[in-house]
């Protein structure tokens, strides 16, 4: 039998945590083994617990969900990192993606989306949105141009420019399949890695920021029930 999701919570609301501990524990796969009211005590707590998931509101006090998630990734590489937001502030989610963090929802998600998305990050599977897609998407475009002038590297291959687009348009993982004649397992196994070339290619250079796109769909995730 395998041991539960190790869950650390981040957040500044005490409600939020309460509820949020409340929903995972009621799933037998998860565990929250702590809760944290600042991005510095959640950054101790993870070097004490050693959870397998983290749950961070994207506007932490005293160190912010950006360095967090940077402090986290160098501390603990292997841990997943799920983002919550009130709003879909565009900048701040896309710089701790960039970080490191492999996903993010809104507070108002219902809770059959939470439990699925904290499911899949645990298990080490990113999860995308359209919006999320498009800017990974014209991020690699404009830096894999900058690159491939001044050093002759390529972070993308052209399936995963096909996969980003597919999402870019709100399609969902089976459709993203089908449309490429991939398994779904496959799309998941290559967003997770598109993930970890955008927070590769983080560190070599700086990403330049990206103007403010519009919503596509209001919501769409890799994995599909």
């Amino acid at each position: 039998m395998m041991q539960p999701f190790r869950i650390l919570i981040a957040d500044s609301h005490a409600i939020v945590r309460q509820g949020l501990s409340q929903i995972c524990n009621a799933e037998p796969d998860m565990c929250v083994v702590g809760q944290a009211v600042d991005g510095q005590e959640a950054y101790q707590m993870a070097l004490q617990l050693q959870p397998d998931l983290m749950i961070i509101d994207i506007n932490l006090p005293t160190l912010d969900s950006v360095q967090l998630t940077r402090r986290l990734m160098q501390a603990l590489p292997g841990v997943g990192i799920l983002l919550l937001t009130t709003h879909r502030q565009d900048q701040p989610i896309f710089e701790a993606i960039k970080a490191g963090a492999r996903a993010y929802l809104l507070k108002d998600a219902d809770s059959d989306l939470l439990l699925q998305t904290i499911r899949t990050v645990a298990s080490g599977e990113a999860v995308m949105n359209p919006v999320l897609a498009l800017k990974i998407l014209e991020t690699f475009l404009q830096q894999q141009h900058d690159l491939v002038l001044s050093r002759g590297i390529i972070f993308l291959n052209q399936r995963d420019m096909d996969i980003l687009r597919l999402f870019a348009q709100g399609l969902d993982t089976s459709t993203v399949s089908q449309r490429l004649c991939l398994l779904e397992t496959t799309v998941r196994d290559r967003m997770t890695v598109i993930l970890e070339k955008l927070h590769v290619s983080n560190t070599i250079q700086p990403i330049p920021d990206m103007p403010n796109m519009p919503e596509v769909v209001s919501r769409g995730t890799v994995r599909s029930s």
